[in-house]
């Protein structure tokens, strides 16, 4: 199939070299970007009630520490996205290897509150650039198993969820909420350490015009997996799908590289931007950001609903239900005992994401975790409360990884890192209204309400994945928009 017309794709070499230990060098590379950001976002859970307490803040106060690391999110995340699609995406590992790990180490020396959150900010910005990590590796691996891979990818950020929360329960009793940030930045240093050492991704150089560069890079991961590309010559596209490949009719407008005028030359921001909402992707685009903004509202929720179900005030609650435990101690065990949560949410998305597909995947496990919260609307006891977050966590977890993976793979390479950035950016605006219900409506005695319209949320996410007219479980990546006519 690749020597037809002696001619292959970058998803044919792929395909021909296999996943191999090239591969799990990128993977390692990629992984410990999300373990930096996962790092970074936990520790508020953490750094919130403690720096509370020691300067003295409301609650209002507190909850902003969270939402200006979501606002520099938010604009990272575009920002990011364009610096990737235009100038590679080496660049874009810029914004955690640099400005993260920067504004990380010096926030740790915050003198006071407006320093520690105008510093967090930044900090948010460079990890906008998360997501691209998640491109850059994804345009590495065949299409065949592409769903597992990307699930395996996404465990990193389980990984350092689970290392923040070992992390806080040693330093915090014994040293401060200030080394705690600063040895936090550690992973972002190391990205900054070996960043010259990465490779660009092939099918970015190819979609360039930079085809020797693209076939220089696929040939090393050739030699590395101590394989052979295919015969012939790499092509940036086909004009025609190999009979057996063409995308079913709904999956065209989107998947097809196809046709006449195509987005392979750089764009400026706007441009770039504006190209999401062209006629093939505007309705997707619309969709992905209602279903990112509702999963990173639900994950960040949930996670920040564990700091404040396990705080020592209970006024709301029956004194009779409650004990009173020190308050850290409930924190990190909680968080600790939760985070492990994460893991069977990640198995459970690695056997739906290639079996029942992207969005059905998803479907399901949003579902799970309405089921998991609803007993919240009322006040439990702290073991089943602690329970019914890790479920919660676990099904949110598992549909967050799979929505990621999908956002990445339903937009062409020319606009991957764009779309998926603004998509990120949409989520982290969730991000950054979810404390007002995990911390402002808990912490004011209002659990019922946070819970309900918690579940509401999630299931606007259920509806908005539901109507994306595009399943990529099984599809090659596209490289370009086809704007030809219908």
């Amino acid at each position: 199939m690749a020597g037809q017309g002696h001619v292959y794709t970058v998803d044919e070499a792929l395909t021909h070299v296999g996943f191999g230990k090239y591969q799990c060098f990128v993977l390692a590379y990629a992984g410990l970007g999300w373990v930096a950001e996962a790092m970074e976002i936990m520790i508020l859970s953490f750094v919130g009630p403690t720096v509370k307490s020691e300067w003295n803040l409301s609650s209002t106060e507190e909850s902003l520490i969270t939402t200006a690391v979501f606002a520099g999110l938010v604009v990272g995340a575009y920002a990011w996205g364009l610096v990737a699609d235009n100038y590679g995406r080496r660049m874009g590992f810029l914004g955690e290897a640099l400005v993260t790990a920067g504004a990380g180490l010096l926030s740790s020396f915050s003198p006071n509150y407006i320093t520690l959150i105008t510093l967090r900010c930044l900090v948010g910005v460079g990890l906008g650039s998360g997501h691209v990590f998640l491109s850059w590796f994804l345009e590495f691996v065949p299409p065949s198993n592409r769903g597992m891979w990307m699930v395996i990818f996404s465990s990193f950020w389980t990984i350092g969820s689970v290392s923040e929360a070992i992390g806080a329960w040693i330093i915090m009793p014994r040293l401060d909420w200030r080394w705690l940030l600063g040895l936090s930045s550690i992973p972002s240093f190391i990205l900054l350490a070996f960043l010259g050492f990465q490779p660009e991704s092939p099918r970015y150089l190819c979609l360039k015009g930079r085809t020797a560069e693209a076939h220089r890079a696929l040939e090393k991961i050739a030699q590395v997996n101590k394989t052979k590309l295919p015969n012939g010559k790499l092509v940036a596209h086909r004009s025609t799908l190999p009979t057996g490949e063409r995308a079913p009719p709904e999956l065209v407008h989107l998947l097809s590289s196809n046709g006449g005028n195509k987005t392979t030359e750089g764009k400026s921001g706007l441009s770039l931007f504006l190209m999401l909402f062209s006629s093939k992707l505007a309705r997707t685009t619309i969709l992905l950001w209602l279903l990112l903004f509702g999963n990173s509202f639900a994950y960040y929720a949930v996670v920040l609903l564990i700091s404040e179900l396990s705080s020592l005030d209970t006024r709301c609650r029956s004194p009779l239900m409650f004990s009173h435990h020190p308050q850290d101690a409930n924190l990190y065990i909680d968080e600790f005992i939760t985070s492990l949560a994460e893991i069977p949410g990640l198995l459970l998305a690695a056997i739906l994401v290639d079996t029942a597909g992207r969005k059905l995947s998803i479907t399901i496990m949003f579902t799970l975790s309405c089921l998991f919260l609803l007993p919240l609307v009322t006040y439990q006891s702290n073991i089943l409360t602690t329970g019914l977050l890790f479920g919660a966590r676990m099904c949110v977890m598992g549909a967050f990884t799979v929505s990621l993976i999908y956002a990445a793979e339903i937009y062409p390479t020319s606009v991957r890192s764009t779309g998926a950035g603004a998509a990120n950016a949409m989520g982290r605006i969730g991000g950054m209204v979810c404390p007002l219900v995990a911390v402002a409506l808990v912490a004011n005695c209002h659990q019922m309400t946070a819970v309900v319209l918690l579940v509401v949320v999630i299931v606007t996410s259920i509806l908005s994945v539901m109507l994306i007219p595009f399943e990529t479980k099984g599809q090659e990546l596209s490289d370009t928009v086809d704007f030809t006519s219908d």
